[in-house]
């Protein structure tokens, strides 16, 4: 049956979204005609504005309005990073519903009264968000656990919020370059699909029993158990695991805790689930990973088994721990046509391999037709040159110091912004880019080079057993990622294999400087949005307690596609 629509949030939602539309029209298209664009002022300050007064809204209404900002946080493939800096740290925090309606929420989904489901609930949520809440609970066994209700009304608000921000993409389907530029009915089907699967807490309880099988034989990882019996469509019952935030590095030392294992840990855990189990948690902000300290040898000698969560954990030299996840709702599997685009992806970063990089976008099909790829390797050589060794606490002075480069010689691709990515990419882009930032936070000379490279040279050693065609490429990555090979050598070998080694003739760098002079010209004021955006992006590296600003480097990688799309008009 269908879920009834709240006709009055639903206009209202519509309405905002016309007028930015219109505005869009007015200050985008006919003031950007002959004579009248000399009038159009810059226009960053319109965009944070708009992005502000959207975020505005989305904190006063809820529901899917706060997921939606987040999701377009992520876009940094489509929209302008004016926007989704804005947008990045929007927090998925709103009042908590009253107790009564969250009681009647737990009657209504197991069909008796509360106090026969728990022995003991509290009427104080530990957390509130905009599609659920959670609370302390105790079992009839007397385990301490936490119930993740759905918030009551909120299968109505959800359709509502979708039925809205479809029409909304309908209208911008009339306008030309979005409808070019983006597939506007698959963004909505990804929106869509990501949202409603929050709503099933069955799903999510098999998310996290799945990622504990994953990593069974590793004791450094810990999910919590989920207790069926006290559990519904409705209501999922967790295991409680509020141990150490792994945000607080202060309290993580003061237990014996070195922040820089933490930082090493998290982010080999992530590459294996990127690279290997391909089932990544995608929502990794300080909220949803805690660190379970372990007792010691000593300790268990004298029979300490185990810390509660909350429980004060004396000082032990170089205590032993668990990093815990949480909150099982995003999760994202990496299909197989994408695992092996991300395989060539590690080995091209790995071994400093720009053409290898670009071949990897181009198999997992985030290049838009007209790319020009030879730039896009140009481009990708200058980043791996300028960028490598790089640390992550040193990135934002970096990328400050090469912006006028970048800008400068290769404004061509910039303007041209040739990607569009799937949304499960982008959350798992996402989530490597809050991890990078709360490893830099734990460990200032955290590297994610020297974290990444062996993942590549185990892909390129793996791939000498692949079948006979790909081995030309298998051996070369080997052996770059072994410093055996240089980079000339590789792509003459290469072109010789395939039979289509050709002596190329192009505009010298100096050329191309001067036929690309009169629009830097007129875009005058590109330098300065560029060294802002930057900005922003280095500076999330290092995380928030309480509000974390949504990663957009991911490696090489997160720096070139905030540079991609700056500068787009």
């Amino acid at each position: 049956m269908a879920l009834e629509i709240d006709a009055g949030r639903c206009r209202r939602i519509r309405t905002f979204f016309l007028k930015v539309l219109l505005k869009s029209l007015w200050w985008d298209v006919m003031v950007r005609r002959p004579i009248l664009k000399r009038f159009r002022p810059d226009p960053t300050a319109r965009w944070q504005e708009t992005a502000r007064q959207f975020r505005s809204l989305a904190v006063e209404m809820g529901g899917v309005m706060i997921k939606l900002g987040q999701f377009l946080s992520i876009r940094v493939d489509i929209l302008p990073l004016e926007i989704t800096s804005v947008l990045a740290d929007l927090q998925d925090e709103v009042p908590p519903a009253p107790f009564d309606e969250i009681a009647g929420r737990i009657e209504a989904d197991f069909g008796r009264p509360v106090a026969e489901v728990f022995a003991w609930i509290s009427p104080d949520p530990s957390g509130a968000a905009s599609l659920a809440q959670v609370h302390p609970v105790r079992l009839k066994t007397g385990e301490r656990a936490v119930a993740k209700v759905l918030r009551p009304g909120i299968e109505t608000l959800v359709e509502t919020d979708l039925a809205a921000i479809r029409s909304a993409l309908a209208w911008l389907k009339w306008y030309a370059p979005v409808r070019r530029r983006v597939d506007l009915d698959w963004l909505y089907d990804e929106f869509s699909t990501v949202t409603r699967q929050e709503l099933d807490f069955t799903a999510e309880g098999k998310n996290a029993e799945r990622l504990a099988m994953e990593f069974r034989d590793d004791r450094g990882v810990y999910t919590p158990k989920i207790y069926w019996s006290c559990s519904g469509p409705k209501v999922l019952t967790l295991e409680d695991v509020g141990f150490l935030k792994i945000s607080d590095a202060d309290k993580l030392a003061q237990a014996g805790i070195p922040p820089a294992r933490v930082a090493d840990r998290l982010y080999n855990l992530y590459m294996r689930q990127v690279f290997e189990t391909h089932f990544v948690h995608v929502d990794p902000h300080p909220g949803n990973l805690f660190v379970r300290p372990l007792p010691t040898r000593e300790e268990m000698a004298e029979g300490r088994r185990a810390f509660d969560p909350g429980e004060t954990v004396p000082r032990a030299e170089d205590r032993p721990f668990q990093i815990v996840f949480v909150d099982f709702g995003m999760m994202a599997e990496i299909p197989e046509r994408l695992q092996s685009a991300l395989r060539d992806y590690a080995i091209g970063l790995g071994t400093r391999n720009a053409r290898q990089i670009v071949s990897a976008y181009r198999k997992a099909g985030t290049l838009l037709p007209d790319a020009d790829l030879k730039r896009l390797e140009e481009v990708h050589e200058a980043l791996l040159d300028r960028f490598w060794g790089v640390r992550a606490g040193s990135l934002q002075e970096a990328a400050l110091r090469e912006a006028r480069y970048f800008i400068r010689e290769y404004g061509d691709v910039i303007r041209a912004a040739p990607f569009q990515f799937q949304a499960d990419m982008l959350f798992v882009v996402r989530a490597i880019g809050i991890l990078s930032g709360m490893a830099a936070h734990l460990d200032p000379a955290f590297d994610v080079w020297s974290k990444t490279i062996p993942y590549a040279r185990k892909y390129a050693a793996s791939a000498l057993q692949s079948d006979a065609p790909s081995l030309t490429d298998a051996l070369i990555a080997f052996g770059r990622a072994f410093g055996r090979l240089p980079a000339e050598a590789e792509d003459l070998i290469r072109q010789l294999r395939r039979g289509d080694a050709t002596v190329r003739t192009a505009p010298t760098t100096e050329a191309r400087r001067l036929s690309l002079g009169v629009r830097r010209a007129v875009d005058r004021l590109g330098g300065r949005v560029l060294a802002a955006g930057l900005l922003v992006s280095g500076s999330i590296l290092f995380g928030s307690e309480g509000g974390v600003r949504i990663g957009k480097i991911f490696m090489i990688t997160g720096v070139f596609v905030a540079l991609l799309t700056l500068r787009r008009r």
